[in-house]
This record gives C-alpha cells, sequence and structure tokens, in this order.
C-alpha cells in the first residue's frame, strides 16, 4: 500500500488476519502505519525510484492515498505488478474535472471549468450565487475549495496559485437536504458489493459523524444511491473501494466527489459491519471473492477525533473507557494539532439516540470540549 496514513493503518489487522504480506511505502517512519507495520519502506509517493523499489517484490500495489502520478503508476506496472486501481482508474480521483467528465450521464450539480475570474463570473450569473469554486487537483478536507457569494470573492479566491497541472472548477451550490456516502467494493473479476449508504456530518469542510444506515432513508432512495455508485465503479473499472459522496437535494440524488480507497465515511463498518471496507478493499485487490457488507446491529454511528487540547490522547482513555466499556476508539499515532483527524469512536446498537450521545461525549473528551 502506496501511503502510510490511518488508512493504511487500520487495513494492517485484517492483512494479518488474512495472512497477507503487507507492505507500505510510508514518507517518515512516523507516519501511523509506519508504527505498526513491520514491513515498511521509506520514500516519496512522487519519486519514481522510491515507488518502483518498493513495489519490485510486491503482486499487488493499491493506495491510502490518489496523489501517486499515473505515470509513476505506469512504472510500475511495466515491471510486472498489478496497480489496483489502475493508473486510468486512479486519475478520476485526482483531478475533479476529469472526474466530471466521465461522469456525464450521472446525475451532478451543473459545473465547467474556467481560465479566468471573468469566466466564473459569466458562471455564476448563470446559475446564480452562491457557487463552489475548487481546485481539480490537490484539495481535500475542505482544501482547495471555497464557497463563493459575490464577483470579489470570486477574484480574491483564484488569487492563489493553483497546484501543479490544476486548473478551476465552479460548480453551482447545491441546496441539499444532507449528504450520503454510498461505498462499493469491486475486484478485477467484477464481483461488487453495495454497503449500506450512509450519512455524513461535515463540519469546515471535514466529515465530523457519520450514521450507518442514514436515519429515515427511503429504500428506494438507498437502493438508486447504491445503484449508482456500482455503476460507476463499474464505468471506471474501479478495482477495491469506491467511496461516492453525494448530495440529497429531497428529490433525488447528486454526485459530489468520489475516492477509490477506503473511506472516512465507512470507518463504521470495522466494528458495525460483517466485513469491514479494510478488510473487503484487500480482498477486492486481491481478486478474492469479497466478505459480506451487511451490518451487525441496527445502527452504528462513527465520530471523529480532531486535534483539540488534549497533547496526549492516550491520558483520556481512562475516563472514556471505563464510562463506556462498549465503545470502540481508534487513534491513529498522529502528533495532535488543532483540526487534524487523530482518531474516531464508533458506537454500534440499536438505539440511535443514545449511540450518538454516548459517541459524541467520548470525541469531546479527547478533544478537550469536556473535561467529565
Amino acid at each position: 500500500m502506496v501511503g502510510g496514513g490511518q488508512l493504511a493503518r487500520m487495513s494492517a489487522a485484517p492483512a494479518a488476519a488474512l495472512g497477507i504480506n503487507f507492505r507500505v511505502l510510508a514518507a517518515s517512519p512516523d507516519e501511523s502505519a509506519a508504527q505498526v507495520v513491520a514491513d515498511t519502506h521509506i520514500g516519496r509517493h512522487d519519486d519514481p525510484d522510491a515507488v518502483a523499489a518498493f513495489a519490485r517484490g510486491c503482486d499487488v500495489i493499491t493506495f491510502d492515498h490518489e496523489h501517486v502520478p499515473p505515470a509513476i503508476l505506469e512504472q510500475v506496472e511495466a515491471l510486472g505488478v498489478a496497480v489496483r486501481p489502475g493508473p486510468s482508474a486512479l486519475f478520476h480521483a485526482q483531478d475533479k474535472a476529469h472526474m466530471r467528465r466521465a461522469l456525464a450521464g450521472f446525475p451532478a450539480p451543473r459545473w465547467t471549468v474556467v481560465t479566468e475570474v471573468q469566466g466564473a463570473i459569466d458562471f455564476a450569473q448563470e446559475v446564480g450565487y452562491p457557487i463552489i469554486l475548487k481546485t481539480t487537483r490537490g484539495g481535500y478536507d475542505g482544501r482547495g475549495v471555497w464557497r463563493i457569494e459575490s464577483a470579489p470573492d470570486l477574484a480574491s479566491a483564484m488569487s492563489v496559485q493553483l497546484p501543479p497541472g490544476a486548473e478551476w472548477l465552479v460548480e453551482e451550490c447545491v441546496v441539499f437536504v444532507r449528504e450520503l456516502a454510498a461505498q462499493v467494493a469491486r475486484s478485477p473479476s467484477g464481483q461488487s458489493v453495495a454497503y449500506p449508504v450512509v450519512q455524513t456530518i461535515q463540519r469546515d469542510g471535514i466529515c465530523a459523524e457519520v450514521i450507518a444506515p442514514a436515519p429515515d432513508l427511503a429504500d428506494e432512495r438507498a437502493v438508486e444511491a447504491q445503484r449508482l455508485a456500482l455503476d460507476i465503479a463499474a464505468n471506471l473499472e474501479v478495482t477495491g473501494m469506491l467511496a461516492v459522496e453525494m448530495f440529497d437535494t429531497g428529490s433525488g440524488i447528486l454526485v459530489n466527489e468520489l475516492a477509490m480507497r477506503p473511506h472516512n465515511s465507512g470507518h463504521w463498518s470495522i466494528e458495525g459491519a460483517v466485513t469491514s471496507q479494510f478488510e473487503n478493499h484487500l480482498r477486492a485487490v486481491l481478486d478474492l471473492p469479497l466478505g459480506a457488507p451487511t451490518t451487525v446491529a441496527p445502527h452504528a454511528v462513527m465520530i471523529n477525533i480532531l486535534g483539540g487540547d488534549v497533547p496526549n490522547l492516550y491520558s483520556a482513555f481512562r475516563h472514556v473507557m471505563a464510562r463506556d466499556p462498549r465503545l470502540h476508539v481508534h487513534l491513529y499515532g498522529k502528533e495532535v494539532r488543532p483540526g487534524r483527524k487523530v482518531g474516531h469512536v464508533t458506537a454500534v446498537g440499536t438505539d440511535l439516540p443514545a449511540l450518538l450521545d454516548r459517541a459524541r461525549h467520548a470525541a469531546d473528551y479527547f478533544m478537550g470540549v469536556i473535561d467529565e
């Protein structure tokens, strides 16, 4: 797995259970996965020599992020190593304009690519303010995304330096009831499974909470979202996990973003599903039969722990564990910095309001929002 973040870290346990020799390419020995994976190589994901050296001796290469340049992946394929998802599929998650073009025919917000401020102003006059401005490459967790209320806001936002190879993408600002995510796993042989559609709650562009399955989502709407995700995975020839972030407008569903890897919206599945997203990602890229994605209880909730006023997260264990022995805590081994994802908590059961209260309390204690 190229990338040594928390997604690689959480892939280590199912890899061990499956008896897979799991190797990670991490940028430094301090990264999340490097702390727990014995076979860790140190190198940058954008260094062709480092990636090639890492790939030698591997049967399959996969990823915990989408940032490896396609040319490097093509070089790895030339070595005879399977790359899953492949370079052409992964590029859809690397470049938002490329993704929008490839998803023509799927329901999505109105959008266009512009090269200067006037083009964005013209688009805004057509669809109405506010609009959403994005860099087509390099953005995540709210970075590289602006909500634009006026032409002066556009001029200010577009004065920043674009990442290499990026363009400006403008989209209509969708009025939605809530945000959903549909995750599917797909293997090279074409087998696919769909996880329950979840509701995500975003704060400051970062996923804060996930509820699985999405509450009060009509069966036909849930099936529509799953079908969209399955169709996108097949059309783009995705191998592994695909997360499709969506807007529920109340009258329909629009596709917002794609991620071709395990995703924050699926962390609940570690304890809440028969087969976690991490295990199914490994099964998929190895072309093994996929596991059941069904839930083990009526509800599962996942709350992200963001860096706050508690620098030593371990110090919070005694309170959190004693107060709620049924709670599941995952810490990522990251240095605590304000707003940084440093862990998550999951609660699984039958009483959704109680699950949310319990998980929120634990996350707030880890973040220093509360002290009792």
